[in-house]
């Protein structure tokens, strides 16, 4: 009985520790709760879940409306990402709801959404929380007559093979995706408020979201490239966020279809689906475009240690290190729009960084001529990274009264006017006292 308790208490203290295994230091979510519908997507969806196991996840599936959900035990949460694959779902099981899944991304873990044309409620109000509207209307798709993918029957026109990416390598990834990527599902528009919100994935000039079975009794509106099919957030404390309006875009069917563009002569083998959504599960789950700053740090010229303050036009030096997360280890991060802010109440340097090409940036300038309590920042954000924000806080002092030059330059006419005037009151004195 007594072994019996120690291991429990055991357990129950290392309990925190196993629940907590996202290292910022090796950025890769390792555990990914995964929310179905039916288990039968495990089957359907499978190249797609392949391909997380194959770069490390653990997943874990569960139904949207088990009873035992829960992403969080004793104030810990046991996943590092979640993936919603369950557009039907009115209500969560257990205690996931809403609010709990804000709070997740809140706590910087990533999060992947799909929905198709039986979304519900609950998955619109998890898009919107994140900046995205779905249309409004529940039987619109998305429909385009000229962008539409051909196929052996001339169909609705719902099948959308659509080429307009967002260009950025950091998220997409460096090789090119030729063929157009299927799409079939329900529209989506970015809020515009919203300036963390990236559409990956548009539709063309002459899409429109509408019911694909009846004709149109008014304008429909979304239409054109204000449709977004994916989009990507990053949130201010890097959370990932991923949003589309096609369960189907993850599927083995469209992985797998021939592809040809309307109007295009360019038939493809296989659709762009497989390396666009392992492209972008990439960046979503920071493999890519995750950047870390260490070992800030800086010191006068001519000197190794870090003073406790500076002087006013000290010449100093400021170092920060910068790599970037390849997927598997630390890589040196190059770039030319780093800059370093000498910051008080505003920035009274601006300097930009150079760097050794080996994740080693610096600069060298002059403090201001103006004592306070300054910081040294660097606030970088660029499309697709992580943002970096490092401050240091340092104090400026004037000079003491012994460490001003003895003759100043500027002050040689006021010197000149006293010796002019003892002068000249000695010349005054003489003639007074013996002019007669």
């Amino acid at each position: 009985m007594k072994n019996l308790c120690f291991f429990f208490i055991v357990g129950i203290s290392l309990f925190p520790l196993l629940c907590s295994s996202f290292d910022p230091e090796s950025p890769l979510d390792r555990r990914v709760l995964i929310l179905l519908d039916d288990f039968s997507l495990k089957s359907s969806h499978s190249i797609f879940f392949n391909s997380l196991k194959s770069h490390g996840f653990n997943l874990e599936f569960k139904l949207a409306d088990d009873p035992s959900l829960s992403l969080q035990r004793y104030g810990q949460y046991l996943y590092d990402a979640l993936i919603i694959f369950s557009p039907n779902t009115e209500r969560f099981g257990g205690s996931l709801d809403l609010t709990a899944v804000i709070d997740f991304v809140d706590s910087g873990r990533d999060l992947i959404v799909a929905a198709d044309a039986s979304a519900s409620d609950l998955i619109k109000q998890i898009a919107t929380e994140c900046g995205v509207d779905f249309d409004e209307d529940s039987s619109a798709m998305v429909i385009d007559h000229k962008s539409y993918a051909i196929s052996g029957t001339e169909g609705d026109h719902t099948l959308i093979a659509s080429d307009d990416f967002i260009q950025s390598d950091v998220i997409l990834g460096k090789t090119k995706i030729e063929a157009p990527v299927l799409f079939k599902g329900i529209a989506h528009s970015v809020n515009a408020a919203n300036g963390l919100v990236l559409k990956v994935l548009s539709a063309s000039p002459s899409a429109y979201s509408a019911n694909p079975k009846s004709k149109l009794s008014s304008p429909p509106l979304l239409t054109g490239s204000a449709i977004s099919l994916v989009s990507v957030v990053q949130a201010r404390n890097n959370a990932r966020i991923m949003i589309t309006g096609s369960l189907d875009l993850f599927s083995n069917w469209l992985f797998k279809t021939a592809v040809q563009k309307a109007g295009s002569p360019f038939k493809f083998e296989k659709s762009g689906n497989e390396q666009f959504v392992t492209e972008i599960s990439k960046w979503v789950f920071h493999e890519r475009g995750h950047l870390k700053a260490v070992d800030l740090r800086h010191h006068k010229v001519g000197e190794a240690d870090e003073p406790a303050m500076y002087r006013i036009k000290d010449d100093l030096k400021f170092y920060v290190e910068i790599y970037e997360w390849s997927g598997k280890s630390w890589e040196p991060y190059v770039a030319d729009d780093v800059q370093v802010q000498f910051y008080m109440m505003s920035p009274y340097v601006l300097k930009t960084l150079s760097t050794n090409e080996k994740g080693l940036y610096h600069a060298s300038f002059k403090v201001p001529d103006v004592y306070g309590v300054f910081q040294f920042k660097v606030d970088y954000q660029r499309l697709g990274y992580t943002s970096l924000s490092l401050s240091k806080q340092i104090p400026v002092r004037p000079f003491r009264h012994n460490e001003y030059e003895r003759f100043i330059t500027t002050a040689f006419p006021y010197y000149g006017a006293s010796f002019t005037t003892m002068a000249g009151f000695f010349v005054f004195g003489i003639v007074y006292l013996y002019n007669k």
